[in-house]
């Protein structure tokens, strides 16, 4: 390989730094609409990720990748079933999100608990990623539309000049007429246009440690005491939970948590703000792990008697930003741009959907010969504002875990934005596959607010608003917990783009678990005292539901 690489004269047309999930997924995408695409690792698959928890909206971009690109085996990826059919029985299932407050030296609160379930009725259930064979799976799916496959090339420098790109490593260079930088953090072009923002824009700080490990003790076992009301209607280590306490979180996503996994391991981190636990000098991460689950006696439990199956990864502060992701004939693409906090699953869903943006903005960029900044200037504005916006809802997130009131609400905006932008990319999906016109996806990105969930409601960018505001206010000791949580909640209950009777509303429900009398009920309201926007979305969404569920299939 050494000698193909070193007198290789082929010019591609793009060359794509790192395989992961972002990188491959690009290069399958170019490669199977005919573009000659180069892609290029320092390392090779299989090898462990972490970026494992899906939700909704990064399962429904899958599958408008798939069939807006003509990829199919990206639709592989859209569901845990298909997933574990296609990539064998290594994946662990994900029913819900769930989420548990914990305060220190004392058990945890039943009554401190959200849950929300994906509803069966319109959705596949999503699926725990185990990133090094879902990793694998897309590289191999890259070559085979023709991608060319380097690993183990380690990029020593990049020259840009008027006609394209020049990319030097040990084992020769490689030509291309443009460069995507999907490596991650240790961006090779960010370090070559200084484009790290010295101190990152960001409000959030979170450092993080994680692991591989056996023998974790499956959730609902810590709560065996618990009377049947006090439980969750799925279990919750059926789901991704979240450990939350002041300033901090652990997370147990589970790969042997359906009868069909083969997989024992289960993913294990915490991410904490390093103002408020500093790491120790000396210390191990594995020591800092044990340190900082102890004052919670449920956490701590949890994952007592645990084998690590590899080293611990530990980071300084996680977060980090670029001044732009774009320039002449290059870009830097997901976590090559920036990043904030693994909470809420964002990183795979920003991925997705920067690709869909870009991959069509290339495809003609490579057809026309222009390479220029300005024609991906929309893919930096998604990009940037993905950050600003989960950076703004993740540090209102660490900020209300001192109130669980406060929490309570952030929870419920946090979910309905989401679940709203999965119905809106839906219905674009739905149009498509009727007419195949590119137009329903173009006109999603006519939206004030790309950063948002759901980009363009007016309503709901105040209510994003107003959750910032308060929470900000709450670390500045103008106002309470409780005070902020009550203002919040006053606009959702008031609010017609709130949708009511599942549970968005309704302060008391701590477990959203749709069902048909709930979804029903909710489709009823939306259509007579709803925002047209929801009713439009909800309605048209019900009746293609209806009509999947009479093909023997799902919406989503």
């Amino acid at each position: 390989m050494d000698d193909i690489a070193a007198t290789e004269r082929t010019t591609y047309d793009v060359a794509i730094l790192g395989s992961g999930m972002a990188g491959s997924l690009l290069a399958a995408i170019l490669a199977r609409q005919g573009t000659k695409v180069l892609l290029l690792d320092g390392g090779s698959h299989p090898r462990f990720a972490i970026g494992e928890s899906t939700i909704p909206y990064t399962l429904v971009t899958l599958r408008t990748l798939a069939e807006r690109y003509d990829v199919p085996e990206i639709s592989a990826l859209a569901s845990f079933t298909e997933t574990t059919k296609a990539l064998g029985p290594r994946f662990g299932v994900k029913r819900h999100f769930g989420f548990l407050l914990h305060h220190e030296n004392t058990p945890q609160n039943p009554r401190e608990v959200n849950e929300f379930n994906t509803p069966p009725q319109l959705l596949h259930e999503a699926a725990h990623y185990f990133r090094q064979d879902v990793d694998a799976y897309l590289f191999q799916v890259a070559a085979k539309y023709g991608t060319t496959v380097r690993q183990n090339f380690f990029v020593d420098d990049v020259d840009f000049d008027g006609s394209g790109v020049t990319l030097s490593g040990r084992n020769g260079e490689y030509r291309a007429r443009y460069v995507v930088d999907a490596s991650g953090f240790r961006s090779p072009l960010a370090d070559k246009f200084d484009l790290r923002e010295e101190t990152t824009r960001f409000k959030h700080h979170s450092r993080s440690m994680w692991n591989h490990m056996l023998n974790v003790t499956p959730t609902d076992r810590l709560f065996d005491h618990l009377a049947d009301h006090l439980r969750p209607p799925v279990p919750w280590y059926e789901g991704t939970v979240h450990h939350m306490f002041e300033r901090g979180w652990a997370w147990v996503i589970a790969f042997d948590n359906n009868k069909w996994s083969t997989n024992p391991l289960c993913s294990v981190g915490m991410t904490v703000d390093p103002r408020v636990y500093p790491k120790i000098p000396g210390m191990s991460a594995a020591e800092d792990f044990a340190r900082l689950a102890a004052p919670f006696p449920d956490i701590a439990r949890q994952y007592e008697g645990a084998i690590p199956t590899r080293e611990w990864i530990s980071t300084d502060r996680l977060q980090y930003s670029s001044k732009t992701t774009i320039g002449d004939r290059w870009m830097l693409l997901s976590h090559a741009a920036g990043f904030i906090d693994p909470l809420f699953s964002r990183g795979l869903s920003n991925t997705t959907e920067a690709i869909n943006v870009l991959a069509y903005r290339l495809l003609r960029a490579v057809k026309d010969d222009d390479f220029s900044a300005e024609r991906f200037r929309y893919v930096d504005r998604l990009q940037q504002s993905q950050l600003d916006a989960n950076d703004e809802l993740v540090n209102a997130a660490f900020i209300s875990w001192a109130d669980y009131g406060l929490w309570s609400a952030i929870f419920r905006i946090w979910g309905w934005g989401a679940n709203a932008g999965v119905y809106r990319l839906q219905d674009a999906l739905t149009k498509f596959r009727k007419d195949g016109r590119e137009e329903h996806f173009l006109n999603l990105e006519d939206a004030p607010n790309p950063g948002l969930y759901w980009p363009d409601h007016d309503g709901f960018a105040g209510l994003h608003d107003l959750m910032v505001k308060q929470t900000d206010a709450v670390e500045a000791g103008t106002t309470s917990g409780p005070e902020a949580a009550d203002v919040l909640y006053e606009e959702i209950e008031r609010a017609n783009y709130v949708p009511k009777h599942l549970g968005f509303a309704e302060r008391e429900v701590r477990f959203i678990n749709p069902n048909p009398k709930k979804l029903y009920k909710m489709v009823r309201w939306a259509a007579k005292e709803g925002d047209p926007e929801v009713a439009r979305l909800l309605t048209g969404n019900a009746r293609e539901a209806i009509k999947a569920k009479l093909r023997g299939g799902k919406l989503f």
